[in-house]
């Protein structure tokens, strides 16, 4: 057995999690000795857990006498069905002078909002909402970078009862009408500009021709710079708040009652629109960053996130946590992988949030942050997009903080949480996730539905759980939703990844072996990507890498593509390293047939590569929905290869 990179000390066992934990022993009567009686209890007690979680994350609101109305069908049963509660109310239930948001742009520009003057900002949103005929449902869309003014619009929207829908600036008009188009909102807000990478971004043609199409009878723009905009037709955000009247009273809301819309990436079709329910998200988040992050009111809050991203959705619910936010909104490797290194010493940032691409990134640009960086407010480092690979958590304890809980998480958009996350009060390994999440029934299945350990498999969860989507949208039968997860398993909820669970005498790990459409099968014998990943993107030589499978000769063949180091050559000298690091690293099979050499790959908006589309590609089909990337060109170069020939 590998030994941890970290453990937890004293301080963790006065963690929110060490007080829920004993909190469990007194409700249940059993002494719940360790992290494995602890998950049992709460997947096989759900109506105390989940219940507990309401009271000790102090929800505002009323829960009513029934936890869980179960049904038939899994995506039928029904949380608090009785309650009543506001999203908004929740997020700003603390008022005071202490900073909520902090706002960092790329050019450097910082501006901080208190708690009491979020909630007075969000109010003035509300009303003016409210003054427009807006009512509980309807839909308020954002075209917005991360930034003060989205936070408030989409409290504002919650305030009333209005589903809150975002897509970030760096769509282009046809992959936002893909999202917005289906919806419908009554009301657009739009910042007119960002600046990424160092260029001025001007949105304003974007907003002027998603204007036209939408057709929204409200259309407010935030100015990039200054207090004006020359988009036509538009009220500006300044003024528009300054016409308010005075907040109206939050309005009660059932459990179910829809907050966000969140889509799919859409690269194999139209992008889902995934209904997301109000209470379900607080629960499921609250419990998230209070109990797995320990998150707290003396905390400051810090991820690196998009408003097309659900980690965006994920980061504003640290508000009901009483922490402070961090934003930032730009090229986190502008001017160089130091940035987001500086803003921890600068704002004091305890929670830091980012993707296992970044810190890979950072590991090659050479940058060795607990040389040039204090970074002594630092506890927690979240994780997530990707797997993280296992010399990243090297390269994290080695190089960047030797005392730092590395908490790697994984969920996504579907659920607007986690399956998988870290904790306080368990060790960490290096490669793997710390532990399912409390509530969360996670097992790994084989193809016949048997359940795995060890070995690597479908991840699933087995029972309903609070942030299960309510609906997709314009599905009115539900056969979408019921396609998307139930299908492959009756009554079983499959999430799309490969993983495997790694037991421990007092709790269980997991690894993500990437997600299951990518699977390879070479041989018959399947293969995850990660696997192939780990081992070529700790060569100096490659900066990143794709890896699909190739229909050729009645079997499937490994191909790899790679993006190499600026002056490095695809030598045949190269090619042996790269073979010669997967098969000691992974073993034969993983080997590619072929590799070859790409200028770039292409990507969602949110950063994920994609290697569905890649695999349309090479073998002559058609990628059905380009607009889902933020670099659909680069597809291109994965066209007619004439090594993928022979």
């Amino acid at each position: 057995m590998a030994s941890p990179l970290w453990q937890p000390g004293n301080a963790q066992q006065h963690s929110q999690l060490a007080k829920f934990w004993q909190q469990a022993r007194d409700n249940s009567g059993q002494p719940l000795a360790d992290y494995n009686a602890l998950h049992d209890w709460s997947v096989n007690e759900p109506e105390a857990f989940w219940q507990q979680v309401w009271d000790f994350c102090e929800l505002k609101g009323t829960p009513g006498d029934t936890v869980l109305a179960r049904q038939e069908r899994f995506q039928d049963t029904r949380w608090f069905p009785d309650a009543r509660l506001n999203y908004a109310e929740n997020l700003l239930r603390r008022n005071d002078q202490h900073s909520a948001l902090i706002s960092v742009l790329e050019d450097g520009h910082r501006q901080v909002i208190s708690y009491a003057e979020l909630r007075v900002a969000a109010g003035r949103v509300a009303a003016q909402l409210k003054a427009a005929g807006i009512q509980p449902g309807d839909r308020v869309a954002g075209f917005m970078p991360n930034r003060i003014e989205t936070v408030i619009a989409a409290l504002g929207a919650a305030w009333i009862g209005a589903v809150w829908s975002s897509c970030s600036p760096d769509f282009g008009v046809s992959g936002v009408l893909d999202r917005f188009g289906q919806i419908e909102p009554r009301v657009l807000i739009a910042c007119d500009g960002y600046q990424y990478n160092g260029k001025w971004i001007d949105l304003e043609p974007r907003i002027d021709a998603l204007h036209q199409a939408l057709e929204p009878e409200l259309l407010i723009v935030v100015p990039g710079k200054g207090t004006s905009s020359r988009v036509e037709k538009a009220l500006i955000w300044q003024s528009w708040l300054d016409g308010a009247s005075t907040a109206p009273e939050f309005t009660p809301l059932p459990f179910n009652h829809p907050l966000f819309i969140l889509y799919s990436s859409g690269t194999t079709g139209q992008p889902k629109c995934i209904v997301h329910g109000a209470g379900g998200t607080l629960l499921q988040q609250a419990k998230e960053l209070q109990l797995h992050g320990d998150v707290g009111s003396d905390d400051t809050l810090f991820y690196f996130t998009t408003c097309g991203w659900m980690m965006w959705n994920w980061l504003i619910c640290g508000l009901h946590t009483g922490a402070t936010l961090v934003l930032y909104d730009g090229n986190p490797g502008y001017p160089n992988t130091a940035r987001l290194f500086d803003l921890i010493d600068a704002e004091a940032i305890s929670h830091f949030g980012t993707s296992a691409k970044f810190i890979q990134a950072v590991e090659k640009s050479g940058l060795v942050p607990r040389e040039s960086h204090q970074l002594g407010s630092l506890r927690i480092l979240f994780s997530t997009g990707s797997p993280l690979l296992h010399e990243s958590y090297d390269f994290l304890y080695q190089q960047v903080k030797p005392d730092l809980l590395v908490s790697s998480i994984s969920g996504g958009t579907d659920i607007i949480s986690c399956f998988a996350l870290g904790n306080p009060l368990l060790p960490v390994y290096r490669g793997e996730l710390q532990c399912a999440g409390l509530g969360m029934d996670v097992a790994v299945l084989d193809d016949q539905g048997n359940l795995l350990s060890g070995s690597k498999g479908e991840l699933v969860c087995r029972q309903p759980f609070p942030s299960c989507p309510v609906q997709f949208w314009n599905d009115p039968d539900g056969s979408r939703f019921h396609n998307a997860y139930f299908a492959r398993f009756d009554g079983i909820w499959a999430h799309g990844d490969y993983a495997e669970t790694v037991p421990h005498e007092h709790h269980d790990g997991l690894i993500i072996h990437g997600r299951s459409d990518a699977v390879l099968n070479p041989g018959g014998v399947r293969i995850g990507t990660a696997e192939i990943y780990r081992q070529v993107e700790t060569l100096d030589e490659i900066r990143e890498a794709i890896v699909v499978g190739q229909e050729w000769q009645g079997d499937v063949r490994v191909v790899l593509f790679v993006v190499l180091t600026a002056g490095e050559a695809l030598t045949d000298a190269l090619q042996a390293r790269i073979r010669k690091a997967i098969r000691e690293g992974a073993s034969p099979r993983h080997v590619p047939a072929v590799i070859a050499a790409v200028p770039e790959i292409p990507r969602t908006v949110s950063g994920k590569i994609v290697e569905l589309a890649v695999r349309e590609v090479i073998h002559g089909r058609e990628v059905s929905n380009r607009n889902a990337l933020a670099n659909p060109d680069a597809l291109a170069h994965f066209a007619h290869r004439v090594e993928l020939q022979a």
